[in-house]
C-alpha cells in the first residue's frame, strides 16, 4: 500500500482501498477471507445457544423460574464484561492493527468455549462467560478490520456481507448444536464450538493481510473522548444499545416457548435450532442484498424502514400458537432485521476517520454489549413475571421506538455528518481505485 507525503514531510496512511504497488487491490482478499473467518466463529458461538436453558437443568437448576432467570444471568454475563473491555481493545486496535485483535478474539473464543462444556455447576459457567465477554468480541474486530480497507462507496456492500457471516453463522450454530445436544448430550457441543472458533483463527492468521501503518498523530482523533464527540455519534451509539437490547429480550425464554408450543420436550433443541437458522439464514441472505441497497437509497432510511418492520412481527411473534406460526414470522422477521447492523456500521463508518475505526467499532462493541447484557436479563425477568409471551412484546416496543428515534432526531445528524465528511474527502483526496 502506498504511503502518502503530507504538506509538512510525515507520513501518512493512505485512504482505504488504494492499489498496492503491482496496481490490484487487497481489500477484496481481505474481505473474503475475513467473511468465511467470521462465519466459522459465529457458527461456534451460537453452536450452544439452542440448549443452554436445557444444560442449566444438568447443572442443577430445577425450578424453571430459576432457569429463566438464570438464563438471562448466563447471557448477560458476557455482555457486561464486553461492555467494559471492548472499547480496550478498540484502542489497541487502531495502535497495533485490527488483524491481531481479530486473531485474540477468535482463539480466546475456543479455549473458553471448550472449557464451558467441562462446567461441573452454573457458577463454573457464569464466570467462563464473563471471561468470553473479556478477550472476545470478533464481530467488531473483523467489522473494524473490513472498514480499514474497504473504499467508502463500497461500505454499504462490504459491511452487507460482514453482516451476512453473523447471521448465516447464526443460522447453522444454533441447528447443528441443537442436534447435535439432542444426540449426543449437552456438554460435547461445546469444545466442537471452540474447534470452529480456533479454526476460524487460524484462517485469520495465515490468509488475512493488513498492510497496518500507525496514522500520524494530526490524523487521529486520539481519544474515546474526542470520537464520543463527533457529529451523531452518541446518539447512534444509543440506537445500537437499543436494537441490540430489543433483539436478545427473548433469547433465555425462546427454547422454553418452543417448549410450551410444542407440548413435548422430545426434540425441542433440534426444533429450536432450526426456527433460529431459518431466521438466521434469511436475515444473512437478506442483509447482502440490503446492504448493497442502502448505498442507493441511505443508510439512514434502511435503518428506519427495517426496524419499523421488525418491531410489526415481532409483536405477531408473541400470538403465534404453532411451530408452523413461528417459522413464517421467523422468516419475516429475518428479511426485515437483515438491514439494520450493515446500516448502524455504515452510518458509523462515514462518520469517523479512518485512523479512528478501531475505537468508534470498540464503542460501538461496547454499547452492543451491554444491549447484549439488559436484554437477556430483561427478557428473563419479564418471562418470570408476566410469562413467555411477554417478552416479544417487549421487543416489538423497543424496535418501534428504535424506529421513530432514528427517524426524527439521530438519521438527520448522521446522514449530515456524513455528507460533510464525504465533501471533505473529495476535496482533500485524490480519487481512489479498486
Amino acid at each position: 500500500m502506498p504511503e502518502v507525503a503530507g504538506e509538512s514531510g510525515e507520513v501518512l496512511v493512505p485512504a482505504p482501498g488504494e492499489p498496492t504497488a503491482d496496481g490490484q487491490p487487497r481489500w477484496q482478499a481481505t474481505l473474503a477471507a475475513a467473511w468465511v473467518a467470521q462465519l466459522l466463529a459465529i457458527t461456534g458461538f451460537s453452536f450452544v445457544m439452542p440448549f443452554i436453558p436445557f444444560y442449566l437443568r444438568d447443572l442443577g437448576v430445577r425450578s424453571e423460574k430459576l432457569v429463566a432467570l438464570w438464563s438471562g444471568a448466563i447471557i448477560t454475563a458476557s455482555g457486561l464484561s464486553m461492555t467494559l473491555f471492548a472499547p480496550f481493545w478498540g484502542v489497541l486496535a487502531d495502535r497495533y492493527g485490527r488483524k491481531p485483535m481479530v486473531q485474540r478474539a477468535m482463539f480466546a473464543g475456543a479455549v473458553i468455549l471448550s472449557l464451558m462444556g467441562l462446567a461441573g455447576n452454573v457458577y463454573h459457567l457464569f464466570v467462563l462467560r464473563i471471561l468470553q465477554g473479556v478477550f472476545t468480541g470478533t464481530i467488531s474486530a473483523s467489522v473494524a478490520l473490513v472498514s480499514g480497507v474497504t473504499p467508502q462507496r463500497r461500505l454499504g456492500s462490504s459491511l452487507g456481507l460482514m453482516q451476512a457471516a453473523v447471521f448465516l453463522g447464526s443460522a447453522a450454530g444454533p441447528w447443528l448444536g441443537g442436534v447435535c445436544a439432542d444426540r449426543f448430550g449437552y456438554r460435547l457441543p461445546f469444545p466442537m464450538a471452540g474447534m470452529l472458533l480456533a479454526i476460524a483463527g487460524i484462517l485469520v492468521l495465515f490468509m488475512v493481510r493488513e498492510d497496518f501503518r500507525r496514522p500520524a498523530v494530526r490524523a487521529q482523533v486520539g481519544t474515546l473522548r474526542q470520537v464520543l464527540l463527533l457529529p451523531g455519534f452518541t446518539g447512534v451509539l444509543t440506537l445500537v444499545l437499543m436494537v441490540n437490547l430489543a433483539s436478545t429480550v427473548v433469547a433465555p425464554v425462546f427454547p422454553l416457548f418452543v417448549e410450551q408450543i410444542m407440548h413435548t420436550r422430545a426434540g425441542v433443541a433440534t426444533v429450536t435450532g432450526l426456527l433460529l437458522a431459518v431466521g438466521g439464514l434469511v436475515a444473512g441472505v437478506a442483509s447482502m442484498a440490503l446492504g448493497r441497497l442502502s448505498d442507493r437509497i441511505g443508510h439512514g432510511r434502511m435503518l428506519v424502514s427495517c426496524t419499523a418492520v421488525s418491531g410489526v412481527l415481532s409483536g405477531l411473534l408473541a400470538a403465534a400458537n404453532s411451530v408452523g406460526q413461528l417459522f413464517a414470522l421467523r422468516v419475516g422477521f429475518g428479511l426485515s432485521s437483515g438491514g439494520t447492523g450493515p446500516a448502524m456500521n455504515a452510518l458509523i463508518a462515514r462518520s469517523v476517520p479512518n485512523s479512528s475505526y478501531g475505537r468508534a467499532y470498540g464503542l460501538m462493541a461496547s454499547a452492543s454489549s451491554l444491549g447484549w447484557a439488559l436484554g437477556p436479563m430483561l427478557g428473563g425477568t419479564v418471562a418470570s413475571a408476566y410469562g413467555l409471551r411477554a417478552p416479544f412484546v417487549a421487543t416489538a416496543m423497543l424496535l418501534i421506538a428504535v424506529s421513530a428515534m432514528a427517524a426524527l432526531r439521530i438519521v438527520p445528524t448522521m446522514d449530515a455528518a456524513s455528507r460533510e465528511q464525504s465533501s471533505l474527502s473529495c476535496h482533500s483526496r485524490p480519487a481512489r481505485a479498486e
